[in-house]
């Protein structure tokens, strides 16, 4: 895999021009963007800034992180707090994410999309209200694990972390098996239609996108 160096601002235009020229693949008003990657990857950042460069050319975009649809702590800790396989399979509410994030952006939707659901500092629903997305509106969704679900991304980014970069940069050591396990059940870096390298945040590289 050849990758060529480019900056964090050229890979959100790039996206942008990407999004642009774009349609929905369901067939329905929406285009969906997904940036996954692991949490210390700068997937937040780089969701941000592709929205932004969207902004500018008028389209109406939300960001959504899977990080507001976990799981309650009740089911995300029943076998542990450090239990790699529970994080990988039972920490994120992925029916909710189909329900009330993917489901309103389906043909016939209604638009209005949840941006979280769930607070995991306080253990409690966020009550937020639903965000109308009008049709021809950008959906970016960003978080770990995206590519294994099936979710209806009209454009997929993988955030690639060597296993040396990922071990150095978390915080959370015992759920590096869960994202060897991604790698080899789910091997996003062929899944995507972009792979960036992401092992020095200052200086990207992608492998441009895949026709």
């Amino acid at each position: 895999m050849r990758f060529e160096a480019i900056s964090w601002e050229r890979l959100a235009e790039a996206v942008a021009d990407r999004v642009d020229r774009a349609e929905p693949g369901d067939g329905s008003d929406w285009l969906k963007v997904g940036v996954d990657g692991a949490p210390v990857a700068p997937g937040a950042e780089f969701a941000d800034r592709i929205a932004d460069a969207l902004r500018l050319r008028g389209r109406s975009v939300l960001v959504v992180a899977t990080g507001g649809f976990l799981r309650p702590a009740s089911l995300r800790f029943e076998h542990g707090k450090q239990d790699p396989d529970a994080f990988y399979t039972d920490w994120y509410d992925t029916g909710a994410l189909w329900r009330e994030v993917f489901g309103p952006l389906e043909p016939g939707g209604s638009g209005k999309v949840l941006p979280d659901l769930w607070n995991p500092v306080t253990d409690r629903a966020t009550r937020s209200p639903a965000v109308p997305l009008p049709p021809g509106g950008v959906l970016v969704v960003h978080g770990p694990f995206l590519l294994g679900h099936w979710y209806p991304f009209d454009l997929k980014l993988h955030l690639r972390l060597s296993p040396g970069a990922l071990a150095r940069g978390t915080d959370q050591p015992w759920t590096l098996p869960a994202f060897r396990r991604y790698e080899q059940e789910v091997g996003p870096t062929d899944t995507a239609d972009a792979v960036i390298r992401a092992d020095d945040a200052r200086r990207p590289a992608w492998t441009g996108f895949r026709d």
